[in-house]
């Protein structure tokens, strides 16, 4: 049984602050959106209860540590740019539902069902799907374009950072897209593409970010590097046992999505490799949006069966360590190093 550590107290503090600025500025903008006509409220305040519904403050709490380690001081700014990360974040998630199909995301309707359900039930005109799709989409490019606008004091640097981290983003979710099509990944693909859809930009580029605003990239790229792509790693194995093993109600969606949705993941990667006979069966029904929970619970069998569950596990475990180490040598001050070190801990063996 794995002793799963709680969030740090330093995530749950700088998570506390974000969330205040999220909320100021949605409100303010919702406020007066609406005073031009009230309509214009809803996207916003459907943007808003995703964003206070949930999410862990990952990014944000990086960028900080990287920031404060390296010398930065303004608490203000700082709180900016995680909550600039947070709403490309939202701006992510909510694109990504629909292109999946997704239903709920942190345990409420997703943003194309929320407005599809509404087209419905109003007896408006034309297709209530192509209607929730579209309203989603303009929710998501309004939080990539309220990220910009917190992000308006960035160095030239540290702008750079911002703008190659939302490149590997889109880069990552296309791979991710080609890689679910396509549905042959092997190992080095699946990889390739949680480098790209979630480790590079929920751990590495929040931390280069951070040292860029504190101005010492150069002598830090390296290194943060060094801790942020094994253990950005290491966060998307977790993802994907959670999304194939986790509890429903800790990760705010169905599970098993991820394997009607057929993702590309390291997990399913190496099982399929070591599986044959009825188990190699059983996976090729992985993509099929039709399974049932008896079919789920067919391969979540088979993937411990081959051993690609203890085999990610391991992973997980090497690349932790891997992280923990790196942070203990950075250049950055001691409550960093600490900080950085429990937040790997955290990253590796949450339950949600």
């Amino acid at each position: 049984m794995i002793d799963r550590p709680p969030p740090p107290s330093s995530l749950l503090e700088i998570a506390e602050r974000v969330e205040r600025r999220i909320d100021a500025l949605l409100r303010e903008e919702t406020d007066r959106w609406s005073a031009v006509d009230p309509a214009l409220g809803d996207p916003i305040a459907c943007l808003r209860d995703l964003l206070l519904s949930g999410g862990k403050r990952l990014r944000p709490a990086f960028c900080h540590w990287a920031y404060v380690g390296a010398g930065g001081s303004d608490v203000a700014l700082v709180t900016d740019v995680g909550a600039a990360l947070e709403l490309l974040h939202g701006f992510a998630l909510i694109h990504d539902d629909v292109m999946d199909g997704s239903d709920r995301r942190r345990g409420q309707p997703t943003a194309h069902r929320s407005f599809d359900d509404r087209h419905r039930a109003e007896g408006w005109r034309g297709e209530s799907r192509r209607f929730g799709e579209g309203v989603a989409i303009l929710i998501g490019d309004v939080a990539f374009v309220y990220a910009d606008m917190l992000l308006a004091p960035l160095s030239p640097v540290a702008r750079r950072v911002w703008d190659e981290l939302r490149v590997e983003l889109n880069v990552g979710q296309y791979l991710d897209l080609l890689g679910t099509a396509k549905g042959d990944a092997d190992v080095t693909t699946a990889r390739r593409i949680a480098t790209y859809k979630s480790g590079k930009y929920t751990v590495e580029r929040p931390l280069h970010l951070g040292a860029a605003m504190a101005g010492r990239l150069d002598d830090l790229a390296g290194p943060l590097t060094a801790y942020g792509l094994p253990l950005g790693e290491a966060f998307q194995l977790r993802d994907d046992l959670l999304g194939a093993f986790g509890d429903s109600d800790a990760i705010g969606k169905p599970v098993g999505d991820d394997l009607r949705e057929g993702k590309p993941t390291p997990l399913l990667a190496i099982a399929r490799e070591r599986a044959t006979g009825p188990a190699a069966s059983v996976l090729k029904r992985v993509g099929d949006p039709g399974l049932g929970a008896d079919d789920v619970a067919a391969v979540q069998e088979v993937l411990v069966a081959t051993g690609a569950v203890q085999e990610v596990e391991r992973r997980i475990g090497a690349l932790t360590d891997e992280a923990v180490v790196a942070a203990k040598e950075l250049a950055v001050d001691a409550e960093a190093q600490l900080a950085l070190a429990e937040l790997a801990a955290y990253v590796a063996w949450r339950d949600h």
